[in-house]
């Protein structure tokens, strides 16, 4: 039926992502960007206008750029562990060795587990007479305050969230090595490159645009962490755990300043946007001729 449609056949079959993200996306976030210059903080009901001094308030305080750290360190540790490690994973699975499928299943396991299962289960592990500081006192050290120590806290959340994520992007950068021709590892083993050399100069260059796909995905997940936190943690101890997410979830649904987290929301958009572009400029250059 799309012949007498002509030229507008294409648009109709976007109209339904188009719909969705208007939706979902769009319309959410013009409402975030209007309730960010609302005043709340007298009643939840009459929002009184504020203009820019949510945004004020907001570089003001010193909790703010506390949690916008703990986001960054988040981030920093997190990304380069999950950009790198599953395709080492990747790669060593692309091998042809014995019961592949069943570590890939092992693996990947943990994606299948729901994120709150898996924070409670290492709550439990972390906590103060768990199994992992019954492996420490063991061995004559004290224990650890892995959730109750501002210096373990973030640190602890962290290793959550890369458990859970190791094996997605081990899958995805396993698709993506379908797509490298094998007559250049044949070329490889014949100039008699080693394992790693035949990898870095090959897989790699092939994967470049995965890689950046991988970086960014992780990167946003980063971002926005929440789940872990709050099951693990709840932001503490003395704010140490606590992300930019999870204090957008604070302010709005506990203290009920729907203009103070509705600013933070814009500003953790306009970070994630230029998080983006940074990766875009870094590994995707010539692809988009930036």
């Amino acid at each position: 039926m799309f012949k007498y449609y002509g030229k507008y056949a294409p648009y109709l079959f976007l109209l339904p992502a188009v719909g969705t993200l208007v939706v979902f996306f769009f319309i959410p976030f013009f409402q975030t960007f209007i309730l960010s210059f609302q005043d709340y903080s007298t009643s939840i009901y009459h929002a009184t206008f504020a203009g820019f001094d949510n945004y004020i308030k907001l570089f003001q305080s010193p909790i703010f750029y506390k949690v916008l750290f703990n986001t960054f360190l988040y981030l920093i540790v997190a990304v380069p562990i999950l950009a790198t490690v599953p395709l080492f994973l990747a790669i060593l699975l692309n091998q042809k060795i014995r019961g592949v499928t069943l570590y890939k299943i092992l693996i990947y396991l943990p994606v299948i587990v729901s994120i709150v299962v898996a924070a409670i289960a290492f709550k439990w592990l972390f906590a103060e007479t768990g199994i992992l500081n019954y492996f420490v006192t063991a061995m004559g050290f004290e224990s650890i305050g892995w959730l109750t120590d501002p210096n373990w806290a973030l640190y602890s959340v962290i290793l959550v969230t890369i458990w859970k994520g190791i094996g997605y992007y081990m899958m995805i950068y396993l698709a993506a090595l379908m797509s490298v021709p094998q007559e250049l590892y044949e070329a490889c083993d014949i100039d008699g490159a080693s394992f790693f050399r035949k990898h870095l100069t090959v897989t790699v260059p092939h994967l470049m645009p995965t890689i950046a796909l991988v970086t960014t995905i992780s990167a946003i997940s980063a971002m926005k962490v929440f789940a872990e936190i709050y099951v693990m943690t709840k932001g503490g101890p003395l704010n140490s755990s606590k992300t930019i997410v999870y204090y957008i979830y604070e302010r709005a649904f506990e203290n009920l300043d729907l203009g103070y987290a509705s600013a933070m929301a814009v500003v953790l958009l306009v970070i994630v946007l230029v998080l983006s572009l940074v990766n875009l400029l870094c590994f995707e250059k010539n692809r988009y001729q930036l």
